[in-house]
């Protein structure tokens, strides 16, 4: 093993379970949607509300909280974080009513997210591995933030079938404990030093802010994220939902979770390696563009078990492929000394488009009373953003100037 990489396992472990949990654990907070909802007697778009609002603060917050890890080293972000997401799973777990769905599921975990999900913990993972092997890295990292949906999705459904839903995010607190450790290892990221800044270039975060808002590249690559947030935050919210109204076995919407969580380390593990070989615009482009089709191929027939499992399987392979591809993207362009806050300003823009898909969802949903124009719309979105990444990052074939003599 390369020597470096081994100095650096232990913060790649930690921030590989924190993902895990973090990630794991918040994907399948739709499990329970549709037996809190009739027992709090609280409308689908109030749930979906505390999820949306979940992701708004998670965007919101994340250049923030990537600002001050950067200011005052990652260890003390990680753990508040850690301490939030308990918080938040114990309020929503003693909720009576919308004011503590809000609370719980949507402000806190929304904070917590923000300070252990995967822009901390890539930009956390970018810093002990060597260049050659980064992209790799933080491919098998964002692997790991899907092991946590094949955990928590059915001990999720198990607990809720057998003893309510309340037992079911009582669980998710249990294995969520294990992020204190967890963070604590991934804090020791802080002693690793920073590579300098390139000559010429000006210190300072005002100064990287205005690099990367005035950079075409990485607004487009953020436009694109918008639409990335809006696809898969549909579907962890109001898949469960939609299998129910098909008439399908509830089990079913943990089998679906897991199998996503499944494939989406395969895919992780595929994109970050692929992304160290290839251009990075380009497979993102794909991405959205592949993942679009299978949304519009599922959606158009009544869901039957076997094609909600195949489903699965794709739109996983295609899920969090896109984590190690714009964290290196990030690092291309701006390098690692702010590479969390960078990245957070472009996180934001994927949580503005995952409250819309989790609210507007839940809204369109009530208003006519399916899915259809909810997934509709974001099959068009999705379409969209893969052509412009891929007509951006494509190489231009136009006339060239000629070389100078």
């Amino acid at each position: 093993m390369n020597p470096a990489l081994r100095a650096g396992l232990p913060i790649l472990i930690g921030a590989a379970v924190m993902l895990s949990l973090a990630m794991g654990l918040r994907q399948s907070l739709g499990l329970f949607m549709a037996p809190a909802t009739r027992e709090l007697g609280v409308a689908v778009a109030e749930f979906t509300l505390a999820i949306a609002v979940q992701n708004l603060g998670w965007g919101l917050l994340q250049p923030f909280t990537g600002a001050a890890a950067a200011r005052w080293g990652f260890r003390p972000v990680l753990m508040a974080g850690a301490v939030a997401y308990l918080a938040g799973l114990a309020v929503m777990a003693l909720a009576q009513g919308s004011v503590a769905l809000m609370l719980g599921p949507g402000l806190l975990i929304g904070f917590a997210l923000a300070c252990t999900a995967s822009g901390m913990a890539l930009a956390v993972a970018s810093r002990p591995v060597p260049n050659a092997l980064r992209s790799t890295a933080l491919g098998i990292v964002s692997a790991a933030g899907s092991v946590g949906a094949l955990i928590a999705a059915p001990v999720g459904q198990v607990l809720a079938e057998g003893w309510g839903w309340r037992a079911g995010v009582w669980g998710f607190l249990v294995l969520a404990i294990a992020m204190l450790p967890a963070a604590w290892m991934a804090g020791r990221v802080d002693r690793v030093p920073v590579p300098p800044l390139p000559p010429g270039e000006a210190p300072g975060m005002g100064a990287a802010l205005s690099r990367a808002m005035t950079h075409t590249p990485f607004l487009v690559m953020a436009g694109a994220y918008f639409v990335c947030g809006l696809q898969l935050v549909f579907l962890t919210t109001h898949l469960p939902s939609y299998l129910e109204i098909c008439g399908q076995d509830p089990m079913l919407s943990a089998k679906a979770l897991g199998t996503i969580g499944g494939f989406n380390v395969l895919g992780s593990l595929f994109f970050g390696w692929a992304g160290g070989r290839w251009s990075k615009g380009v497979l993102l482009g794909g991405i959205y563009l592949s993942r679009s089709v299978v949304l519009a191929l599922y959606f158009a027939w009544p869901p039957s078990e076997a094609s909600t499992l195949v489903f699965a399987a794709v739109i996983g392979f295609l899920w969090l492929g896109v984590a190690p591809l714009v964290s290196g993207m990030v690092i291309d362009m701006f390098g690692m000394r702010f590479q969390a806050m960078i990245q957070g300003i472009a996180f934001m823009s994927h949580q503005l488009g995952s409250f819309l898909g989790a609210f507007g969802g839940g809204v369109l949903f009530d208003l006519n009373g399916d899915y259809v124009l909810a997934w509709q719309l974001g099959v068009g979105m999705g379409m969209l953003a893969g052509v412009v990444q891929l007509a951006y990052a494509l190489p231009r074939t136009g006339p060239r100037r000629p070389a100078p003599a």
